[in-house]
């Protein structure tokens, strides 16, 4: 590619070298010798630019290291339609420098394209250990391509590959792709336990995939370890960790102990309408359910439980198909906060089940005068028109 050294560009340079280094031995007395260690900053080999790009999938990141060629050549060469199978080889090819005969794909320009992951994951399937990879890739004229993780991370370009310090080999299929001028990588699908990463050049597009199976026992991991530092020390985190693991189904003995921590714990625990209902819902899943009703019946006595908490709670348990529960807490939320929003719209939901349609018309009407916003007006004016018609609104709404 046009950013490798060539052989007689180094032999050239013996000379300057060898000036240099006279220069340097000559300058250490004069300047510590830390500073002959540090490298000037001038622009990239090739004017071909650094680039990182990294996604995450829960709290796992992979990041992408890489310079990035452009498909126009030095002095503006046209190189469109001459990048794969001559610009980059199909196959594995003898670069002509460096100890490898038998070389991979940059998969970029310059230094080792880089691949690094914070956590243990897959790759197309296959499992690869956390850490920082070299990234090379074998194009073929057909079919699949070969990608190679290797444990060499830090050698220039593809010139000191060694297929013995290979971490993994894995196939990806390449793609007609919109026409790129730069050589890109880029996330092209993100889903909660995978990621799509797709290096992106010319007219190809060879997407890959990255998984993480266990995304959730990492979180779980890592709210253990949170819980014992300062985050444990106010109730919402514990009740934050109790509402991941309902959410996920993980609800164990431990998420039990996070509920009651998070309701009566010394000086950190309080018991209000969220810890509560909380813990009601870990009994409930765990089949405690004559202790999950009691703490419910508290949680909804309690004075922290305000007229929306009441609804919201009473429209769950309806659409789980609880209805006779569902109406007893609609009307409780009446007689504890009375004409209040939406305790009408409770109301017209209760009577609307029991197939009270002229009570439940009547609490309808009266909540689309208190409804707070044009969106909930229009939905209860709907449901007027369907209690008018003489059915239940709670089948279309």
């Amino acid at each position: 590619m046009k950013n490798s050294p060539s052989i007689g560009s180094l032999k050239s340079g013996r000379y300057l070298t060898v000036k240099l280094i006279l220069l340097t031995s000559l300058a250490t007395c004069l300047l510590p010798s830390s500073a002959w260690t540090q490298g000037l900053k001038l622009p990239p080999s090739g004017e071909n630019q650094k680039a990182s790009v990294t996604q995450f999938v829960g709290p796992v990141s992979i990041t992408v290291d890489y310079s990035s060629p452009d498909v126009t050549g030095p002095q503006g060469l046209d190189r469109k339609g001459a990048i794969w199978g001559q610009l980059v080889g199909y196959g594995l090819n003898n670069l002509g420098f460096g100890p490898a005969t038998e070389a991979p794909w940059r998969a970029g320009a310059n230094e080792n394209t880089t691949i690094t992951i914070s956590h243990d994951l897959t790759v197309q399937g296959e499992e690869l250990a956390a850490g920082t990879y070299g990234f090379h890739v074998i194009p073929q004229e057909s079919g699949s391509w070969t990608l190679i993780f290797s444990n060499n991370s830090t050698a220039w370009g593809s010139f000191f590959y060694d297929a013995k310090e290979d971490a993994l080999r894995v196939e990806a299929t390449p793609s007609q792709a919109p026409y790129r001028e730069w050589l890109t990588y880029d996330f092209i699908d993100r889903q909660p336990n995978e990621t799509t990463l797709a290096l992106l050049w010319e007219e190809i597009s060879l997407p890959f995939t990255f998984a993480v199976p266990d995304r959730n026992d990492l979180y779980m991991t890592s709210i253990r370890q949170e819980l014992q530092n300062a985050p444990g020390f106010n109730w919402q985190n514990w009740n934050a960790a109790v509402g991941f693991a309902l959410a996920n189904n993980l609800v164990t003995d431990e998420t039990l102990a996070w509920a009651n921590t998070g309701v009566s714990a010394p000086f950190v625990g309080q018991e209000n309408f969220t810890t509560l209902t909380a813990l009601s819902q870990v009994q409930q899943v765990l089949g405690k359910d004559a202790d999950s009703k009691a703490t419910l019946d508290r949680a909804l006595r309690h004075p922290t439980a305000g007229p929306i908490q009441l609804h919201t709670q009473a429209r769950q348990l309806q659409v789980q198909g609880q209805t006779d529960r569902a109406i007893e807490i609609f009307k409780l939320n009446h007689e504890r906060h009375g004409n209040v929003w939406p305790v009408n719209v409770g109301l017209a939901r209760a009577y609307s089940a029991e197939g009270d349609y002229k009570k439940a018309l009547e609490h309808a009407k009266l909540a689309v005068a208190e409804a707070p916003d044009a969106g909930n007006k229009q939905n209860l004016e709907q449901a007027v028109k369907i209690l008018e018609q003489g059915k239940d609104f709670n089948v279309s709404n």
